[in-house]
């Protein structure tokens, strides 16, 4: 930590506390965060944090990222969909763009103009990037896009979709692209339904559909058709750290819900905190919690130095997002009958984690990764 980080700290605290935390039932209610969050976010600096300040972000690294992170955990919110809009989809372009794209776009996703949204998974193709049948064939000077993508992250609101493609149906990854798609500017691109599911409820999580979607060729990132599996593997590290920054924060969160309530809430005329059941429960949690802080931690120190490698940025994303559905679900039994309402946030906590194993490649594929480095 730096004054600088400490003082953005502060900065997302307050914001948080007065944006995000009293908003959540109703943001749950209508599936999505209120589009105004987006520019007034924009508006005090708090988008594309780690984007060089020529494009109109803060300049900062990933370190002022995981802060907002670890901020909006602290603040009990899972909707609001920065991480992909800032740490994922505004890097693509970052680094595969060119310079006339990089002005074209990134101010305008510091600023909240444009929402983006990064568009991988299909209804047959989900971890198994090399599967997905959505297409892009070049026309002219266009690409004609044609496809179908679900569990989309501000699905519903994005203005600006990296959709990965085909350009070439008859090579396997080789014929992977990313396009980049303006939504107000594609005829023949819609919105499904924003799914409904068993956590993060309010986060528009929704599908997509290209049906003859022209695409200005110049909206290709990189320098020629068939790089976009190499540029999502590059991307993926980064991606995963910031599950693994956002488990570990919604962990010590977790932990500290469950830690005010049992030294409040009594029974057989004592304290919860006072079996030592209670005090053993929470003895493996905090641990759990330092342990994997201490991981987490060293790892944003290599990413920030370019040195985290793909099998350690899988170790930390499998290893976070275990212990944060374990320590959470032990939380929610020491609430007891409480821990089961939706009204409590330790309930909201425990629907929430468990995507993170899922989403960013399953822990499963996180294991098949690091035995292959072995």
């Amino acid at each position: 930590m730096t004054e600088d980080l400490d003082l953005l700290r502060q900065l997302a605290r307050t914001f948080f506390e007065k944006e995000l935390t009293p908003h959540q039932e109703r943001w749950a209610a209508q599936k999505h965060v209120d589009r105004e969050l987006w520019h007034r976010a924009g508006e005090v600096g708090l988008l594309c944090l780690s984007i060089p300040e020529e494009y109109g972000g803060g300049g900062g690294t990933f370190a002022h990222e995981a802060v907002l992170l670890e901020e909006q955990a602290r603040a009990g919110d899972s909707a609001w969909g920065n991480s992909v809009h800032s740490g994922i989809v505004a890097h693509y372009l970052l680094s595969y763009g060119t310079e006339q794209q990089k002005l074209r776009w990134l101010p305008k996703l510091a600023s909240g103009e444009l929402v983006g949204a990064i568009a991988m998974s299909e209804p047959g193709a989900g971890s198994d990037l090399q599967g997905v049948r959505t297409r892009a064939i070049r026309d002219g000077d266009e690409y004609v896009v044609n496809g179908s993508k679900t569990f989309i992250t501000n699905g519903s609101q994005a203005e600006l979709v990296i959709v990965v493609a085909k350009t070439d149906p008859s090579e396997g990854a080789q014929g992977i692209s990313l396009v980049v798609v303006e939504t107000a500017q594609a005829p023949g691109f819609r919105r499904g339904r924003v799914l409904d599911k068993i956590g993060l409820k309010g986060q528009d999580t929704a599908e997509l559909f290209f049906d003859d979607v022209r695409v200005p060729a110049a909206n290709l990132l990189g320098e020629q058709e068939g790089l976009g599996f190499v540029q999502l593997m590059q991307q993926l590290p980064q991606e995963r750290l910031i599950i693994a920054v956002a488990s570990i924060a919604g962990l010590e969160a977790a932990v500290g819900l469950t830690l005010d309530y049992v030294k409040e809430r009594t029974a057989f005329g004592r304290e919860l905190i006072k079996f030592q059941n209670t005090r053993f429960t929470l003895a493996e949690c905090a641990t759990e919690a330092a342990v994997t802080r201490a991981f987490v931690d060293d790892c944003v120190e290599l990413h920030l130095r370019s040195e985290l490698d793909v099998p350690t940025a899988a170790m930390a994303k499998w290893w976070s997002t275990e212990r944060l559905c374990r320590v959470v679900d032990e939380c929610v039994q020491l609430f007891g009958g409480y821990g089961y309402m939706t009204e409590y946030p330790i309930a909201r906590a425990w629907a929430d984690a468990r995507v993170q194993k899922i989403y960013g490649g399953t822990n499963e594929i996180m294991k098949e990764i690091i035995a292959r480095s072995l």
